[in-house]
């Protein structure tokens, strides 16, 4: 008896330590969770993506956070990132079909939007301007309700929409 009693003592500390050593240890959410938008039509599908990490104001100031005439990466995490499947008008300017990430110069009342060639970057440390692809204005206009998470979206033109706290910036896109 006291044998059977060992070897199940034996077992069930075996099978505790076993159990830790093969465990998944999973990390906790992200404080600036991943997310994307696409713009798509009945015709023609996803003809734009954009994949971005969304920070949280927490109480903090816009400006203190994306300080105006400084560069940053259009969310947070690694780089925003858009996709076009076709040519389009961004902006004003020509750009192909591609891939692309996207940074921002914030200004009073309008915001320097940049494409550039270099993708899979972590924020804007390793940002080339050799890289850039385009840049363009964006109009600063208000919203009348405070958004708590930076917001990407597009509107039923296509147009992109860029939004934090009080701010939001539209950029015209053509096909």
């Amino acid at each position: 008896m006291k044998k059977n009693v060992l070897v199940i003592a034996v077992f069930a500390v075996a099978m505790l330590f076993s159990n830790g050593i093969s465990a998944q240890k999973f990390r906790g959410l992200d404080k600036s969770p991943l997310d994307q938008v696409s713009y798509r039509t009945k015709a023609d599908g996803v003809t734009a993506k954009v994949i971005y990490s969304r920070p949280q104001l927490k109480g903090r100031r816009l400006n203190k956070l994306i300080p105006e005439g400084k560069l940053w990466r259009l969310g947070a995490n690694e780089a925003t990132q858009v996709t076009f499947k076709n040519n389009v008008v961004f902006g004003g300017k020509k750009v192909k079909a591609g891939t692309y990430t996207m940074f921002a110069i914030p200004g009073k009342t309008e915001w320097t939007i940049i494409l550039n060639k270099d993708l899979d970057v972590w924020g804007h440390y390793s940002y080339k301007e050799s890289q850039d692809v385009v840049r363009v204005k964006g109009k600063v206009s208000s919203s009348m309700a405070p958004m708590e998470a930076f917001s990407i979206a597009f509107d039923k033109d296509m147009n992109l929409f860029l939004g934090w706290g009080y701010t939001v910036v539209k950029v015209d896109i053509k096909k």
